[in-house]
This record gives structure tokens, C-alpha cells and sequence, in this order.
């Protein structure tokens, strides 16, 4: 791949053309607002300037309800010779593609499962696709020259290609991604009318489970609004999970011991398929979640903290498989959780606290 056009200059639509652009392939971008646009150029995701001729890849970066409208411009305009779309769905594209008569042979639709709570070409970045799943939905009549193409617009975005069924994709996505959107934004709607002496309790528990419902309401209704049935059918699983679980709480607060009995029970179901699902969840290297142990270290918040304990810790010749931080409400301190094999554990912390690091149980 020598050229590209990105059709769509928001967060993936830049942060593709970057690591094109990094990587050696000359991108022209392209934007219904030039403003947008030129700033991705500036940040060095390509030029604004129209290409002179038919390039190699044109990917469509646009919102799902305009994708099979810009694709079909696109492939009429004759702007290149393979093109593949990063929408996060799937069927619908493909079905108002081939409802406008479009030919499919050159089109291949595509997802990286990559995001941000943030948008825009300023939130972009060329690494944001590395390690992570890219999901391709080929037909029978794909054209493999087309295939080629888009697998390698994932290798030189160092992303790892997934192979799927466009309908499935949807499906999966709705489980595993618009769902717990919902989720996350109902949770932290709890808390915008809650009492402030409440709010100032959150711990690390509630920003986990909030934080994606930072994310852009605009474009969360365009994604959802494509993808409607399957995520409706996920949560009416959910729902019959609360109606449940409403009930076993309920049963936990009567005098009768057998709906004390079962309302334990509920809630010990609930949980225990919640850990069942836990273990699936891919983790290192795609593994499943490692039983990791965690080394707690008190960390005030000051330039060059992090480093300095990073440091330390390298210096032990232990290896960190993960790092979360926890901060103190109202305090300029907090706890950094190093993640290690549970070998490794007593030798890490006895390191670190040689080094004058207070470490918590």
C-alpha cells in the first residue's frame, strides 16, 4: 500500500491515517468539515490536498448512519481500488449497500476494537490500534485483493485481524461493548442527583464501572440507534438478572428463613456466574485474567513518583504484569497496585520498601 484516502477525520478515521502516515503511506484526508480535517493534518496524519488519482485503500471513518452513503459516493467517484469502512457495526452498512446497487466485490466492512472516552482528530493516536482485536466481515465475493489490503492496513496498525460474520459481529458487539456503555451510563446517572456526602465516598470500584460513561453522548446514539435489536436483547437478559437479584435482596430483608435461604442463595448466583463470566474475559497475551498479586505502595502526588517506583521495581528484576492506581479522596496521595506473578510478591515489596517505599497490606 502506497496511498490511502481517510473519509473522516474523527478519532479512528486519524488515528488510522497516523500510523499510515508513520509508516511510510502518503494519506490524503478528507472531512465534511475541512476545519477537522486540517487538524489532523497538522498533527501529521496526512495532507488535506485530493489525491491526483485512484489510491490504493479508502477507509470510511464516518458515523454507521452515513457509512453506506459515503461508501457508495466514494465508489462511484472511482476514488480507489479497494474500501473498507471501521464503523461499529456491521450488517446494516453492508445491507443498504447492496440495497443501493452498490458492487461489493471491492468493499470489505471492518471494526477495530479500539476507542476512547474522548473524540475528535486531538484525541487521536497512531498506536491506538496496537495489540487490539480488528474485526474484518469478507463475503464469498470479496475481491482477495481487496482482503490483502485491508490486512495490511491492520498489520501496519499493528492490530490482530478477527475474522467474523458481519450479522455476529453484531451480536458480539452489543454484548461486549454497547451494552456495557448502557450500563456504565446508568450507574453514574445514580450519582447525579446523589447527596454529596455520598459522592465523596466513590473509590476505585465506581470509577472502574463509570468510566466509559464519560464517553460522547451524540456518538453513542448514532451507534446504538444502527445496532438496536441484539443490544435490546442483551439487556432484557439484564434486566431479568435485576428483577432477580431485586427479589433475593428482598428475601434477605423478611423474617421468613426460607426467603432469607433464598435470597441468599440469589445473590450467591448471581455473583457466582459474574465470576464464571469474569475468567473468560481475555487478558495478557489473550489469555484469560491472571491471578496476579497485588503489591500496594503509598505514593504521594509529586512530578517523577511514578517513575521513581517503576524504577525501583525494575531494579528488583520483577517483572509488572499490570498497574492500577487508586487516589485518596481530597488528598494529594494515593495507592499505585503493582500487579505481579504471586511469587514475586514478598520479594517486590520487601525491594521496594529497602527503598523507602511504605507499602499497604
Amino acid at each position: 500500500m502506497r496511498t490511502a484516502v481517510v473519509i473522516g477525520t474523527g478519532l479512528v478515521g486519524t488515528s488510522a491515517a497516523l500510523a499510515l502516515a508513520s509508516r511510510g503511506v502518503r494519506v490524503h484526508l478528507v472531512d465534511h468539515d475541512p476545519e477537522s480535517a486540517r487538524t489532523a493534518a497538522a498533527l501529521g496524519a496526512g495532507t488535506d490536498e485530493p489525491a491526483e488519482g485512484p489510491v490504493d485503500l479508502a477507509i470510511v471513518a464516518v458515523p454507521p448512519a452515513h457509512t453506506a452513503a459515503v461508501l457508495a459516493t466514494a465508489m462511484r467517484d472511482g476514488v480507489a481500488r479497494g474500501y473498507l469502512d471501521v464503523a461499529s457495526v456491521k450488517g446494516g452498512p453492508r445491507r443498504e449497500l447492496e440495497a443501493m446497487g452498490a458492487d461489493l466485490a471491492p468493499y470489505i466492512g471492518s471494526h477495530p476494537m479500539a476507542g476512547k472516552e474522548r473524540s475528535g482528530p486531538l484525541a487521536a493516536t497512531a498506536d491506538l490500534f496496537e495489540g487490539r482485536p480488528w474485526v474484518l466481515t469478507p463475503t464469498p465475493g470479496s475481491d482477495t485483493e481487496v482482503l490483502n489490503l485491508a490486512l495490511e492496513l491492520i498489520a501496519l496498525c499493528r492490530a490482530v485481524p478477527v475474522v467474523m460474520d458481519a450479522d455476529a459481529h453484531d451480536r458480539a458487539v452489543a454484548l461486549v461493548s454497547h451494552t456495557p456503555q448502557l450500563i456504565s451510563s446508568m450507574v453514574a446517572a445514580r450519582l447525579e442527583d446523589a447527596d454529596e456526602t455520598a459522592v465523596r465516598l466513590c473509590g476505585q470500584g465506581i470509577r472502574d464501572v463509570t468510566r466509559i460513561a464519560a464517553s460522547d453522548p451524540r456518538m453513542w446514539v448514532e451507534i446504538l440507534s444502527a445496532n438496536p435489536g441484539p443490544v435490546a436483547d442483551v439487556l432484557a437478559g439484564v434486566a431479568a438478572d435485576l428483577d432477580e437479584t431485586v427479589a433475593a435482596l428482598r428475601g434477605l430483608q423478611s423474617a421468613d428463613e426460607d426467603k432469607r435461604r433464598a435470597g441468599t442463595e440469589g445473590i450467591q448466583d448471581v455473583l457466582r456466574r459474574g465470576n464464571a463470566g469474569r475468567v473468560r474475559v481475555p487478558g495478557k497475551h489473550g489469555a484469560g485474567p491472571a491471578a496476579y498479586e497485588v503489591v500496594a505502595v503509598l505514593i504521594s502526588d509529586r512530578p517523577g513518583e511514578l517513575a521513581t517506583i517503576f524504577a525501583d521495581a525494575g531494579r528488583s528484576g520483577i517483572n509488572i504484569e499490570d498497574v492500577r492506581i487508586e487516589h485518596a479522596t481530597g488528598q494529594q496521595a494515593g495507592l499505585v497496585q503493582l500487579m505481579v506473578e504471586p511469587s514475586s510478591a514478598p520479594a517486590l515489596a520487601a525491594a521496594l520498601r529497602e527503598r523507602g517505599w511504605s507499602i499497604r497490606q
